[in-house]
């Protein structure tokens, strides 16, 4: 797979700041990363509710959080009047999450192993006997629920802590497309479905007929049944590390 992706160009699609080890990876391979941030973060509609949980953190067991973003922004917004409390426990839903919170300071976070999502953090042993115990979601605005529901199914006492909201970027993406229909997008890489419907409408019909027939890398499956439910033609699922999409990424490319 050596050079499979020298002279190639990927689309990157997460959010603006969350791209960085992934472009330097790829750069080190000799690729471009074209960055299109697909989601833009932006404060949550009632940040007085985020500061009042924020204020009562030592009243909650455990802490979970949903993305690196909900490390990102709910660190901001702590980090502006407290400290983390030290008793808490801390849980993320994947891998990247669960470094994103070693990179603050956390340590000893609870996380599955491999791909991660609500169900398989949900799964862990250690989130079995919750009953009684405050657990605070730091995420998005809306979402899935399943997370919560498992955990007060099992007795425990949830509340979300909505650190932002998600919206479509305002961006001109004519320059792209014009690159695109000439050859110059190889594959793209998108990270949720709400990224994928936001691509969608940043790029428009000719734009969206471009995507369909590029090939798509995704980190969860029901992100790529999403994809193929509208019309992308190649979508191949990877390991949610960097890592682990830049050897897809060049698995694939050294086959064709």
């Amino acid at each position: 797979m050596s050079g499979a992706l020298a002279g190639r160009a990927v689309l990157v699609t997460r959010p603006a700041g969350l791209s960085g080890h992934l472009s330097e990876l790829l750069h080190a391979q000799s690729c471009e990363a074209i960055l299109l941030p697909a989601i833009e973060m932006l404060p949550p509609d009632d940040p007085a509710r985020l500061e009042a949980i924020i204020g009562r953190l030592d009243s909650f067991q455990i802490a979970v959080f949903i993305s690196p973003s909900a490390v990102a922004r709910a660190h901001t917004a702590v980090s502006a009047t407290r400290g983390w409390p030290t008793g808490l426990r801390y849980a993320a839903v994947g891998g990247g999450t669960a470094k994103a919170l070693r990179d603050i300071g956390i340590a000893g976070v609870l996380a599955p192993e491999g791909r991660g999502d609500s169900e398989a953090l949900a799964a862990l042993p250690e989130l079995a006997d919750v009953a009684g115990q405050r657990i605070v979601i730091f995420r998005g605005q809306g979402g899935r629920e399943y997370l919560r529901e498992a955990l007060e199914g099992r007795g425990a006492y949830v509340e979300y802590a909505e650190c932002y909201r998600r919206a479509v970027p305002t961006t001109d993406t004519a320059p792209l497309i014009e690159r695109w229909r000439g050859g110059g997008i190889d594959a793209v890489c998108i990270t949720s479905a709400q990224g994928l419907d936001n691509l969608l409408a940043l790029l428009g019909p000719v734009g969206a007929a471009l995507l369909r027939a590029t090939p798509v890398f995704v980190p969860h499956p029901r992100v790529a049944d999403a994809a193929r439910r509208l019309g992308v033609l190649q979508v191949m699922v990877t390991d949610p590390a960097d890592e682990g999409l830049v050897a897809a990424l060049a698995a694939f490319f050294a086959r064709v």
